[in-house]
């Protein structure tokens, strides 16, 4: 059977069906409104049916068999769409888009270079970039917003994949006068009596606690942030310390003052950083390149945006 019609042409009926004016189709899809009445008029012409009703106040209203004709034709241009992915696949490129989830606290200093490096490597990628806490990045991934999260290994829901990466052990920060910024290491004795500045965010601020509750000890918080950056501008005025996993390159506040980063004594167990994903058999090719260029650059010996080494 030879097909009289075009992908093109049932692209600008699902626009107009989507929009409900061939005006704001037009505008939408960047093509002139008489082309687009001359594609809907051709398909009416070659299926023999009437697709949308004619309202010159309200634009464009689907008929009962345009509805059915409308969700065959976005299932074909799916289709369709998928015949670049399987392409790919055959020429082992790397394209389409990709959604990446990052930790608040780590989106500034580990992505700028992280998503660089990788868009160099993979011109094709369209790489769309969102910032949340740990909670809520779970949240986009079971509600397929993001194809995958960089995050902690912190009560991870079974339905998700964890690929740890790199283990960041916890230090405090102190301001550069304060007492215990010269030392080589803290304990929690040391911190207990101390005001404390806590990263109140959900998950990472249970970890923190959860140290002190391990011993049997109970912080002197005097002040909750959500912002990393908040939080060390605090601390850098003097209003108490902080713990925190990832320590950025640069040792100073959003204001400028300076600040001391002394690594916590003990045995706790360090946050892991990896790559959260939802159990699958099968992944896109583009989120398995990610992984594995995650694998690459984020390691024990080096994180991109942190200051040195962890061990």
């Amino acid at each position: 059977m030879q097909l009289r019609f075009t992908l093109r042409q049932i692209e600008y009926f699902v626009a107009v069906g989507e929009a409900g004016s061939i005006i704001q189709a037009s505008e939408r899809i960047a093509v002139s409104p008489p082309s687009i009445s001359a594609a809907i008029a051709q398909l009416e012409q070659e299926f023999g049916l009437q697709l949308f009703v004619r309202q010159h106040a309200q634009g464009l209203t689907l008929t009962p068999g345009g509805r059915r004709f409308f969700n065959e034709a976005k299932q074909l241009l799916a289709q369709a769409g998928g015949l670049h992915d399987v392409a790919a696949d055959i020429a082992e490129r790397v394209r389409g888009p990709l959604n990446v989830g990052c930790l608040i606290t780590l989106a500034p200093g580990l992505m700028p270079q992280l998503r660089k490096g990788f868009e160099a490597l993979h011109p094709d990628v369209r790489l769309a970039q969102f910032e949340d806490d740990q909670a809520s990045l779970f949240d986009m991934l079971n509600r397929a917003m993001i194809d995958l999260a960089i995050t902690y290994d912190l009560e991870i829901p079974q339905e998700f994949s964890f690929a740890p990466l790199a283990a960041l052990p916890p230090y405090a920060i102190f301001p550069e006068d304060h007492k215990l910024a010269g030392r080589d290491s803290v304990t929690l004795d040391d911190l207990v009596e101390e005001p404390m500045v806590l990263l109140d965010l959900p998950l990472s601020r249970d970890y923190f606690l959860s140290l002190f509750h391990q011993q049997g000890l109970r912080p002197k918080i005097v002040e909750r942030v959500p912002q990393m950056a908040s939080m060390r501008g605090l601390v850098a005025n003097g209003y108490g310390y902080a713990l925190a996993n990832f320590q950025p390159a640069l040792d100073l506040a959003p204001d400028g003052k300076r600040l001391r980063h002394v690594p916590l004594e003990g045995s706790y167990r360090p946050m892991k950083i990896g790559v959260a994903t939802i159990k699958s058999d099968c992944k896109p090719a583009v989120v398995t390149a990610f992984e594995e260029h995650c694998r690459q650059f984020i390691t024990d010996a080096s994180i991109p945006g942190m200051a040195q080494a962890s061990g």
